[in-house]
């Protein structure tokens, strides 16, 4: 009779580093460390890969850890409310989302975020006026309202 050897599986990491800035400290380091992968090897091929992005820009970033403790990283345009915040000027979201307003921004700000996260994979299939809607609802939230 032959003994099952436990499968061992791809793990993945879901992280927003700022672009340029990835070190091994929390939350990447112990996170990549857990699971026996070099936090400095990540930080540097991060680093080189976002040094075109101007610093400070939240990166989503989809690490996948292979059994053997090879890696391999996706990343992803910044989420729409930093793009709101930052087109309205505004360094925090509305405490109260839709009772108080932190900023306003147009319409033709929103088709421009649009345009850039519609090249995103996820959102390739929405078409631009769905992209644009979801926009809109997370302005919303964020406290950023839309003027025509």
């Amino acid at each position: 009779m032959s003994k099952k050897v436990p499968l061992q599986k791809v793990t993945q990491i879901r992280c927003l580093v700022s672009a340029g800035k990835a070190a091994p400290t929390p939350p990447i380091g112990p996170a990549l460390g857990q699971r026996g992968v070099k936090a400095i090897d990540f930080c540097k091929q991060f680093n080189e890969r976002t040094k075109n992005f101007e610093t400070n820009i939240p990166i989503p970033t989809l690490i996948t850890i292979n059994p053997d403790r090879t890696f391999t990283f996706i990343t992803k345009l910044p989420p729409v409310p930093w793009f709101l915040k930052r087109v309205a000027g505004v360094e925090k979201g509305a405490h109260k989302p839709g009772q108080e307003t932190v900023g306003k921004i147009s319409l033709k700000h929103v088709y421009e975020i649009a345009l850039i996260k519609s090249k995103q994979e996820n959102m390739m299939d929405l078409g631009l006026e769905n992209v644009c809607k979801s926009i809109i609802g997370t302005s919303k939230s964020v406290g950023i309202e839309i003027v025509p």
